[in-house]
Order: C-alpha cells, then structure tokens, then sequence
C-alpha cells in the first residue's frame, strides 16, 4: 500500500449519519492500515461500569491504589475479550506496533504490569476490544461518506474529556460541527 494512502496515524471521525450503533459518533484512532485489512481503537467511548482493577484482578497482576480506577475503554466490536494499550512513549514493551512518533498500540502483559504498578506510559487508554475493516473497506465507507479523516491528535485522545473528542476531532478540519449534516451527497 502506498504510504501516503495509509490511514495510519489518522482519525476516522463517524458522520451524523452513521446508524451503526458500534462507531455512531465515534473517533477511531487508525493503528494499522495494509492491503490486508484496518485495525483501530474507538478513543470516545467507555465501558462505565468496568475499571481496570477488575482486569488486574482476573489476570493476577498486582497493582497500586491509584491504578484501580483507571477506565477500561470501548475499543470496538473485534476481539471483544481482548486488552489493547494505546500510549504513549516509551515504546519498548514485548510487542508494540508504533503508529506515530508519539503514539503506539500494545497488547502484551509487560507493559499491562507497569501500567498496574504505576512504572508505565504516562499516557495511556486501556481497551477491551478493537475496531477491524475487511481490505478496501474503509475506503469504500469513505467514499460513501461515512467517515472523515485527519491526523490523529495526542491531545484529543490522552487530555480532552470522552464527550469533546468527536467535536474537536472534526474542527481540526476546519469543519464546524453543527453544519454536519446526515445526508450524503457527491459533487
């Protein structure tokens, strides 16, 4: 795939009209887009009643005071069971997958264990499950207009509130939100 094709390293910000409860007004922050297939974690929805302690506690990991009540986000439909860490430097951990100079996607137990024991990214999310599209799938969503796209922001994903995210993500285009509209149309 040609890289300044690639959505890696992007927002793919949901369109008013997205009817799809699982990504209807949702931000994705776009790891990995090959030919083979996208693979992102929504960064604007959580799972309220689930903190990571829950997650420590069913894997036997020890963990501080303070760490039990981090969020455990919605990361998407795929692999529901399954924990991804997207962060922050620094991106040594058993099995990264950097997305931007500033911003990687792990899954692996070592750095789940400094993330418990407060030795981890200072920046992180904590999910279960991920966001996946077939090959071309995105694209084809985006021509269909379903999805707009910009660069992911760390400040988006790691400072502003859950409920601000989709708006400052779609005003980093320049675009004001309330002339969103759920019609498509094609020039």
């Amino acid at each position: 795939m040609n890289d300044l094709l690639s959505l890696k390293g992007q927002f793919l910000i949901a369109m008013p009209g997205l009817a799809d409860p699982n990504f209807a007004d949702t931000v994705v922050s776009v790891c990995e887009h090959t030919a083979e297939g996208t693979v992102g974690v929504v960064v604007n929805r959580i799972y309220p009643s689930l903190s990571a302690k829950e997650i420590f506690d069913e894997l036997q990991i020890t963990y501080t005071p303070e760490r039990a009540s981090v969020p455990v986000h919605y990361g998407g439909p795929v692999h529901a069971n399954e924990i991804f860490i997207l962060h922050g430097p620094p991106f040594d951990w058993e099995a990264t997958l950097t997305i931007t100079p500033f911003l990687a996607m792990s899954n692996t137990r070592d750095i789940l264990e400094a993330i418990a024991a407060g030795t981890g990214p200072e920046s992180f999310m904590l999910f279960l499950g991920c966001s996946g599209w077939a090959p071309s799938q995105v694209e084809e969503e985006m021509k269909g207009n379903v999805w707009l796209s910009c660069a992911v922001s760390e400040e988006i994903i790691f400072d502003l509130p859950l409920e601000e995210r989709w708006t400052e993500a779609v005003k980093i285009l320049g675009i004001d939100p309330s002339l969103l509209t759920d019609t498509a149309g094609h020039a």
